[in-house]
């Protein structure tokens, strides 16, 4: 890991919302943990390499915006993020979105793209359904287990 991805992973983090990140490859560890105050990395990293990772002040967190109710949520699926990332509902700008409110899905359907650390992972439905409600705004951060989509099952 380069001095540039760090970069890029610790901004991440701290527009993110999450507390907590590590990552281990051979012969490099980094943790980013972030509080109110500020951002602290610690790395160990091998002799080889030198980098100075100073604390780096979190970014506040953006209200979220209201969400308009949805009456009996009960007999609904929510298909919940499975990684932490940057949610996207088309592949590119100029393409068409992969889904919207009423569309009808089926296992391996793609719904959505999560990007981390620059790979773009697909998304797929585990279920057959009718999208009922999409949960987050497009090329919003996401963290782990975060509800994406409420679905109506078939």
């Amino acid at each position: 890991m380069d001095i540039k991805q760090i970069q890029d992973l610790i901004r991440f983090v701290s527009k993110s919302g999450v507390n907590e990140v590590s990552i281990e490859q051979e012969g490099f560890k980094i943790t980013i943990k972030t509080n109110q105050a500020a951002t602290i990395v610690n790395a160990t990293i091998p002799e080889a390499q030198h980098i100075a990772a100073a604390p780096v002040a979190a970014a506040p967190a953006a209200p979220a915006p209201a969400a308009e109710p949805v009456a009996d949520t009960s007999k609904y699926v929510t298909i919940k993020s499975p990684m932490i990332g940057t949610f996207y509902r088309s592949a590119s700008p100029e393409k068409p979105l992969f889904v919207n409110v009423g569309d009808e899905i089926k296992p391996g359907s793609v719904l959505c793209i999560i990007e981390a650390m620059k790979l773009f992972n697909e998304i797929e439905a585990e279920i057959s359904g009718r999208i009922v409600k999409i949960l987050v705004d497009n090329a919003s951060p996401v963290e782990y287990d975060q509800p994406l989509f409420l679905v109506e099952p078939m």
